[in-house]
């Protein structure tokens, strides 16, 4: 199954009502991850630009993408990426097909 890495922000309002109500977020990144039958690994909160990032598994990058949308559909995030992670097995597959790739670059005739 692929592997997914996603970056989050939550939105002033949702720290506010996390602040008034605390708690941890990690089963409902859980739930949100299983309900297409993938897996959640972890959700790690960061200093910076985002507020923390989550690291699962999930069937397709369909998935991927529902789970992203449907979070970005809540209202609570201001950031909210999810990028596929690709085995060093896969980057060798993928520049080996890149040698075959059929590619004019701008201003080249």
């Amino acid at each position: 199954m692929p592997l997914y890495l996603g970056r989050f922000g939550y939105t002033p309002d949702a720290w506010a009502r996390l602040i008034a109500d605390p708690e941890d977020r990690t089963q409902a990144a859980r739930e949100a991850v299983e309900s297409l039958g993938g897996t959640l690994h972890g959700l790690w909160w960061t200093f910076g630009d985002c507020d923390g990032y989550w690291l699962g598994e999930l069937p397709d990058n369909a998935s991927a993408a529902a789970v992203t949308i449907a979070v970005a559909g809540s209202g609570s995030m201001r950031l909210n990426e999810t990028h596929v992670l690709l085995t060093a097995d896969e980057l060798v597959e993928a520049l080996k097909k890149a040698e075959t790739v059929r590619f004019r670059p701008p201003g080249v005739p």
